[in-house]
């Protein structure tokens, strides 16, 4: 139980890290979150502080959830007796909390979609390139990037249930999980789906784009 504990708060710790506050504060001088939005993610980083700094942005929250899997697959390693499994889901659940709620920056957070792509691609490849290549085609089609992020979550324990795949990290039982997931990511869009509902949701202007 103990060793549970230890990787949820070390993965909530990582993702509590909001690269996009620091990347915007860095290279513009201010805080994303004061901005667009107000959300500390890559879509308000990108309209807000330019191209550049929502790659970097995008990067190193990926990198957060592939780091946060790798450190709690190192630890089922070499701790006996544990649920490897299920301490992969805790860290992946953990790591996009702490993207939410970021202790570190007043609890104000992004909305975990990079993060959560960091999370699934380790988890299951297969799968979270499938999401991935969907929610890219859906905003390319739509430009609302919120509608990608939202439609991938739910494919997610879609995919999770009806496609058999050897391409975990960890065997495992994951469908409860990637439900979890989901709504996470559906909760932390609640706003962008009353706006798709009333039709008033933002699109990405390719052209405004610095």
């Amino acid at each position: 139980m103990l060793m549970y504990i230890i990787i949820a708060i070390i993965a909530y710790l990582l993702g509590s890290i909001s690269f996009s506050v620091i990347i915007s504060k860095k290279m513009a001088g201010f805080d994303v979150r004061q901005k667009g939005s107000g959300n500390a993610g890559t879509t308000n980083v990108l309209r807000s502080v330019g191209k550049k700094a929502a790659i970097i942005t995008l990067i190193l929250d990926v990198l957060k959830g592939v780091v946060a899997i790798l450190v709690a697959y190192i630890a089922g390693k070499i701790v006996k007796d544990i649920d490897k499994s299920l301490l992969i889901q805790i860290t992946g659940i953990s790591v996009i909390i702490g993207h939410t709620f970021p202790i570190f920056f007043n609890f104000k957070g992004g909305k975990g979609i990079a993060t959560s792509l960091g999370v699934l691609l380790m988890t299951n490849w297969n799968i979270g390139l499938i999401c991935l290549v969907f929610a890219l085609v859906l905003m390319v089609l739509t430009r609302i990037v919120s509608l990608g992020s939202i439609a991938a979550a739910i494919l997610f324990p879609v995919l999770i249930i009806f496609m058999p795949s050897n391409a975990y990290l960890v065997e495992g039982n994951y469908i409860i999980y990637s439900i979890i997931l989901a709504v996470l990511v559906i909760y932390n869009h609640r706003a962008n789906v009353k706006r798709l509902l009333n039709g008033t949701e933002n699109k990405l202007d390719f052209k405004k784009i610095k």
